[in-house]
């Protein structure tokens, strides 16, 4: 299994380690549910050095992405995110991920661990299809990210950084040093909670983690593992490719219209899936993601049985999602 630079880390902090997409990865510390609260009430940090980062520069960039993905990157300034889709020729997603525009024609492109290889063997495809020229790299294995989550984020970062990160805006970014190590600080997460993401060499990913956990000890702050970030995210509603979203799904089964641009002026050719997207957007969709409530203790997890006045309930997946 792939290991990320933070291994040693882990394993001394008693974590324990699960496979997850070819990665050698902490479910958990202290458990779930303390670290779930700690994001909640204080502060928590995660290992997301796993994700994959696309670098896509060169004339047409710009144009590129937007025929690409179901968001339009031409509404980004220089030091802003967003979400979106990466859809697939029928529609369906191939990949959700992070668009970071550094430059008018340098994005960043943060992708899902286990989706590296597919997004970038697609990505390539559909820059070749359209006779676009701009370029990707795959800088996957230069670069860690960090995820620091909760309500004292804010705090520990201020104090060992010069960014401006208390004006920072949600899903804006800077860059500069943090604690002595360059660095793309973002106010991004998927945990519900205030938070940023470090994007750093890989090499100080593990310098730097010591850093965040010295820094927020007096903070509360606890290391969190796979399982609370996705019960976080969960809670939320933050979707996930290879949950709420698949190649089957679309952007708008999913419920998430706000992050598909239908009529992007401009383009210099048609959009990738548009013609499902705008037959759904017109139409309706054929199925729909809806939301649970636990009104009981526990957390929902992938493949639990669900009962109507008692009776179980199998929800086709040609008809919903669940």
């Amino acid at each position: 299994m792939n290991r990320t630079p933070l291994h040693a880390q882990h394993v001394a902090l008693g974590a324990r380690m699960t496979e997850f997409g070819g990665w050698d990865m902490p479910v958990w510390y202290a458990g779930i549910p303390a670290e779930h609260t700690a994001v909640r009430t204080a502060v928590g940090l995660f290992d997301v050095c796993h994700m994959g980062e696309f670098v896509v520069h060169g004339k047409g960039a710009t144009a590129a992405l937007r025929r690409l993905l179901t968001n339009d990157c031409a509404e980004l300034k220089a030091g802003e995110a967003h979400y979106t889709v990466l859809p697939n020729t029928d529609g369906g997603t191939v990949d959700d991920l992070l668009v970071y525009r550094l430059e008018d024609e340098v994005y960043i492109l943060v992708v899902n661990a286990g989706t590296i290889d597919k997004d970038r063997v697609w990505l390539l495809d559909q820059l070749r299809r359209i006779g676009s020229r701009a370029k990707l790299d795959d800088r996957s294995d230069e670069h860690g990210l960090l995820a620091l989550q909760g309500p004292k984020a804010l705090d520990i970062l201020a104090g060992l950084t010069d960014l401006d990160v208390r004006s920072m805006a949600y899903y804006g970014f800077d860059r500069g040093p943090v604690a002595g190590y360059q660095a793309l600080v973002s106010r991004t997460g998927y945990t519900g909670e205030d938070g940023f993401e470090i994007m750093l060499a890989n090499d100080d990913a593990p310098a730097l983690w010591d850093v965040l956990l010295e820094a927020g000890a007096p903070h509360g702050i606890q290391p969190c593992g796979l399982g609370a970030r996705d019960s976080l995210r969960l809670e939320a509603a933050m979707p996930l490719y290879g949950h709420e979203l698949d190649d089957e799904t679309s952007a708008l089964e999913a419920g998430l219209p706000r992050f598909v641009k239908l009529d992007k002026e401009g383009l210099d050719g048609p959009a990738v899936g548009i013609e499902r997207l705008r037959r759904e957007a017109t139409e309706g969709v054929p199925r729909k993601l809806v939301g649970l409530v636990l009104e009981d203790r526990g957390i929902a997890r992938d493949g639990m049985a669900i009962t109507v006045d008692g009776t179980p309930y199998e929800v086709p997946k040609k008809d919903f999602m669940t």
